[in-house]
């Protein structure tokens, strides 16, 4: 905490720099954004962060971060069936098995059908896909994935409610 012409000023250990010095600017400056349009504000420095991420890994890497994640998921864990990397990606098995074909096309991944099952697809990194897994750097979601796994249950459970309540905020139409 601190005060700036009277104003005090608190931050959580969760405050970041910008958001740090947003606010002495207006306690500085007399101005005051209201803490709704400071909470928007860093919403969308979110979402560009996210859009920004993605350009720069597609233009650096030649890669998107689903099909990163997709190889990161298999360097991790080995060979997986479709319906695996399906459940790490939380998408729909059409989506996955089109990202798993794309990935395929680009030589990254190899596909085989189980011995035990015909039904079953195995997905597996090729040599260029494990190398590409290896020394792209984790950012991003991926990052922030392995980072949720690290935190104490009580903090996901607050960023979980979080998460929801916008998500309601977003999704409830008409409601004003």
């Amino acid at each position: 905490m601190i005060i700036i012409r009277g104003k005090i000023i608190s931050f959580t250990k969760y405050s970041h720099t910008k958001y740090i010095l947003e606010k002495v600017r207006c306690a500085v400056n007399d101005t005051i954004e209201p803490y709704s349009d400071q909470v928007f504000h860093r919403f969308l420095s979110l979402l560009r962060f996210t859009r920004q991420h993605s350009r720069q890994m597609i233009a650096e890497q030649g890669i998107r971060p689903r099909e990163f994640s997709v190889l990161r998921f298999l360097w991790e864990s080995g060979p997986a069936t479709v319906g695996q990397v399906q459940g790490y990606l939380h998408k729909s098995a059409s989506t996955t098995s089109a990202l798993v074909a794309q990935l395929e096309e680009a030589n990254f991944v190899t596909r085989t059908r189980s011995l035990e099952d015909n039904r079953v697809v195995i997905v597996d990194l090729t040599p260029l896909g494990r190398d590409k897994a290896e020394s792209t750097s984790l950012g991003g979601l991926p990052q922030l994935r392995r980072r949720l796994g690290k935190l104490p249950e009580e903090r996901l459970v607050q960023i979980s409610t979080v998460i929801e309540e916008i998500q309601q905020l977003m999704n409830d139409a008409g409601s004003e």
